[in-house]
C-alpha cells in the first residue's frame, strides 16, 4: 500500500482509530493483521516469505538464549545463513546467473551459458508457481522475483538474533509481538530498520492517548508528503526522460537532471521516513531518526552519518566492527570501510551500478580518513579541535566542505539512477564536456520550472534551520496542518509514484 495514497489515508485513520479503542492486550493481534494486510495489498502471496523468516528467526531467538558455547555460535550462523539465503535467492541469483552466463559467452563456451540461464530460469518459474502465476511475466521481464522491502525486513529480523546471541536482548516469547516487531506496518517496506531494544519492549507497553503525540506525529507525516508528492514527484517529471534516454540529451540539461535526481532521492526517501515515523508517533511509538540534514555535512564521512542513519549505523555495528572496525591497523581499516560500501552497494540492488555507486563512496570515505590522518600530522588536527571548541570551522572552510561534499554526493548518484554502466558513463561525460550555451532541454515549462528551483529552496532552508513546527499550540498545529494539507493537494503530483526504495 502506498503511503502516497488515498487507500493509506482511509488505512492510518481506521487502524489509529481502533488501535485507541481497543483494549491494550488486543492491540498487538490489530497491529499485526493490519500490517499483513498493509504488505498484501502489494504483493499477496509472497507474505508467505516474511512469516517463513519470521518463523526461523523466532525459534532460532529462543534456541540461541538457552544454548551456551559453540551451540549458541552455530545457530546464530543457521539463522543468519537462513535470512541471507533468501534474500540472495529473490534478489541476487538472476545478477549472479547472468554474469556467469556472459563470463562464459566470453570464453566462447556458449553452452555453458545457456544452460546455467535456462536452470535459473526454470528454478524461478518454479518459485513463482508456489506463489501463483501473475509474477511469472514480471520475471521474464526483469529477471528478478524480488518480495517488496525484503531487504529492509531482512535486515531488521537479522539484528534481533544478533543482539540475542550478543545478550544485549532477551528472546521475545510471544510469537505474534515478535512477529509485529518485523511486520510493524509503518517501517515494514522501507525502514527506519529498527533494533529489537529500541522497538520490542514498546509494543509491550500500554500507549495511552496523548494529543501532544497525535499533533507531532501529523505534523511529521504532514511535512513528508509535502516533501513526496510537492517536490519529489514533480522533479520526476523532469528528471525521468534525460536518465532513460541521456543519449538525447545535451550536458547541461544532464546536469540539470543529476541535480534534480540528487534532490529527488532525499525528499522521496525521508518522505517515506518522516510518514513511518509519524505514523508511529501518533499511536505513541518511538522510531529512530534517518535523517539528519545530510546534504549540510562537510565531509563525506558526516554525510554517511546523517544520510539512511538506521542503514548505517546498522552496517557499523554488524559487518565493520565484527571485520575489525579500525582496531587492526591502517591498512585494514580502509579495507573495512571499503568492503562496508561495497556490500552497501549491491544491498541496494542487484546491478553493476549500485556496486560502483558503493565503491566510489568507500573511496570517497578511504580519502577522507587518509586526509584526516594527514592534516593530524601536520598539526591541522589540533587547530581544527580548538576551532571546534570555539565554535567549529571558519565558515569559508564549512561552506567550501558542504559545497564539495554536495557536489561529490551528486556525481555518485548518476551511478544510482542510471539504467546502466553505460548510461552513467554517458551522462557524466557530457556533464564534465558540457558548453554554458547548450540550450536547457525539459519537460517542465518555465513557470513550472521555477516553481521547482523555488521547493527546492524551500526544501534547503527548512534543512538549514533544522526546524520542527511547535505543535503545543493547537491553533498554530490547525493554521499549518491545514496550509501544509491544502498545498500538498494543490501542487501534488498524484500519479502513484512509488517511493524509491520500495526496490530494495
Amino acid at each position: 500500500m502506498l503511503f502516497n495514497s488515498l487507500q493509506f489515508l482511509l488505512f492510518f485513520v481506521v487502524v489509529t482509530i481502533l488501535y485507541f479503542s481497543l483494549r491494550f492486550q488486543l492491540r498487538w493481534a490489530l497491529l499485526l493483521a493490519a500490517s499483513c494486510y498493509f504488505y498484501m495489498v502489494f504483493q499477496p502471496a509472497y507474505i508467505l516469505i516474511l512469516f517463513l523468516t519470521i518463523v526461523i528467526d523466532y525459534i532460532a531467538g529462543l534456541w540461541i538464549e538457552r544454548s551456551e558455547g559453540k551451540t549458541r555460535k552455530w545457530l546464530l550462523i543457521l539463522s543468519l545463513i537462513s535470512n541471507i539465503g533468501i534474500l540472495a535467492f529473490f534478489k541476487y541469483l538472476g545478477f549472479f546467473t547472468e554474469n556467469i552466463a556472459l563470463l562464459f559467452d566470453t570464453l566462447s563456451m556458449p553452452d555453458f551459458a545457456d544452460r546455467i540461464t535456462n536452470g535459473t530460469n526454470r528454478i524461478f518459474v518454479g518459485v513463482l508457481k508456489l506463489f501463483g502465476e501473475s509474477g511469472i511475466d514480471s520475471f521474464k521481464d526483469n529477471m528478478s522475483i524480488l518480495p517488496i522491502g525484503l531487504s529492509f525486513h531482512t535486515f531488521q529480523a537479522m539484528s534481533y538474533t544478533i543482539e540475542v546471541y550478543r545478550g544485549n536482548q532477551k528472546a521475545e516469547r510471544h510469537f505474534g509481538i515478535y512477529a509485529l516487531y518485523v511486520m510493524f506496518y509503518p517501517q515494514l517496506v522501507a525502514g527506519p530498520i529498527e533494533r529489537p531494544q529500541n522497538v520490542l519492549h514498546q509494543f509491550h507497553k500500554p500507549h495511552a492517548y496523548d494529543f501532544e503525540e497525535v499533533k507531532a506525529g501529523l505534523m511529521q507525516m504532514a511535512f513528508g508528503f509535502f516533501k513526496k508528492c510537492v517536490i519529489a514527484d514533480r522533479l520526476v517529471l523532469f528528471l525521468d526522460p534525460a536518465f532513460s534516454h541521456p543519449e538525447g540529451y545535451n550536458g547541461l540539461s544532464l546536469l540539470m537532471a543529476t541535480f534534480f535526481f540528487t534532490i529527488q532521492i532525499y525528499c522521496d526517501f525521508s518522505a517515506y521516513s518522516d510518514i513511518a515515523i509519524g505514523a508511529a508517533r501518533v499511536m505513541g511509538f518511538k522510531l529512530m531518526e534517518n535523517f539528519h540534514t545530510p546534504y549540510f555535512a562537510h565531509s563525506i564521512s558526516e554525510f554517511w552519518r546523517r544520510w539512511h542513519i538506521s542503514l548505517s549505523t546498522w552496517f557499523r555495528d554488524y559487518l565493520y566492527i565484527p571485520l575489525g572496525g579500525n582496531r587492526k591497523g591502517q591498512f585494514r581499516t580502509y579495507l573495512n570501510r571499503f568492503i562496508v560500501f561495497m556490500t552497501s552497494g549491491l544491498w541496494h540492488g542487484a546491478n553493476w551500478t549500485y556496486v560502483i555507486w558503493g565503491a566510489l563512496h568507500g573511496l570517497y570515505i578511504v580519502l577522507d580518513i587518509a586526509l584526516d590522518k594527514r592534516n593530524a600530522r601536520k598539526g591541522e588536527g589540533k587547530t581544527q579541535k580548538t576551532a571546534a571548541q570555539l565554535g567549529g570551522l571558519s565558515l569559508s572552510r564549512r561552506v567550501f566542505g558542504v559545497l564539495f561534499t554536495f557536489v561529490l554526493v551528486m556525481l555518485t548518484w548518476v551511478f544510482f539512477r542510471a539504467v546502466s554502466v553505460s548510461d552513467a558513463l554517458l551522462i557524466l561525460g557530457r556533464i564534465f564536456t558540457l558548453s554554458p550555451t547548450d540550450p536547457l532541454q525539459s519537460a517542465l515549462n518555465p513557470v513550472e520550472l521555477w516553481f521547482s528551483f523555488g521547493l527546492i529552496a524551500f526544501m534547503f532552508w527548512k534543512e538549514w534551520y533544522y526546524f520542527i513546527i511547535p505543535t503545543r499550540s493547537t491553533a498554530r498545529f490547525v493554521v499549518v496542518f491545514a496550509l501544509l494539507a491544502f498545498t500538498t493537494y494543490l501542487f501534488g503530483v498524484f500519479t502513484s509514484n512509488q517511493f524509491i526504495y520500495f526496490q530494495f
